[in-house]
């Protein structure tokens, strides 16, 4: 990992349009430790939840566009290992919501995506993505 170059977003916009069925299958449980460990990592970096919760929905029968698009978030990853998560106090403490819906968002099951975060002051306290 340390050659690759990193990237500016963990996902892709259009990754879904990319055919699955063309691409060999892969090693479940390789998928599922990496799948398993951004999971992990979204404590601390809220910006990957989306990508992280879109790819966790093939940990049955992952391809390999699946396992490359895993590996795009690594390299997202790395160009933003040093940024940190700030809470300053400025002024009075503020609480801001903020929230976007993806309405029947996946093509598959037809499902929406939800997405919402809070802010106190200048730092995110909580976080959620679902389908």
């Amino acid at each position: 990992m340390e050659d690759c170059r990193p990237m500016a977003i963990p996902l892709v916009s259009n990754w879904r349009k990319i055919d699955a069925s063309r691409s060999d299958g892969f090693d479940p449980t390789l998928y599922r430790q990496l799948i398993g460990s951004l999971m992990y990592l979204v404590n601390t970096q809220p910006d990957i939840s989306f990508a992280v919760n879109s790819l966790s929905q093939f940990m049955v029968d992952p391809h390999g566009v699946h396992w490359t698009t895993t590996k795009n978030i690594l390299r997202y990853i790395k160009g933003i290992v040093e940024y940190r998560l700030v809470y300053e106090r400025r002024g009075s403490v503020q609480l801001a919501g903020f929230i976007d819906v993806d309405w029947v968002g996946c093509g598959e099951d037809r499902k929406s995506t939800s997405g919402c975060c809070f802010n106190i002051g200048s730092g995110v306290v909580s976080w959620f993505s679902r389908k």
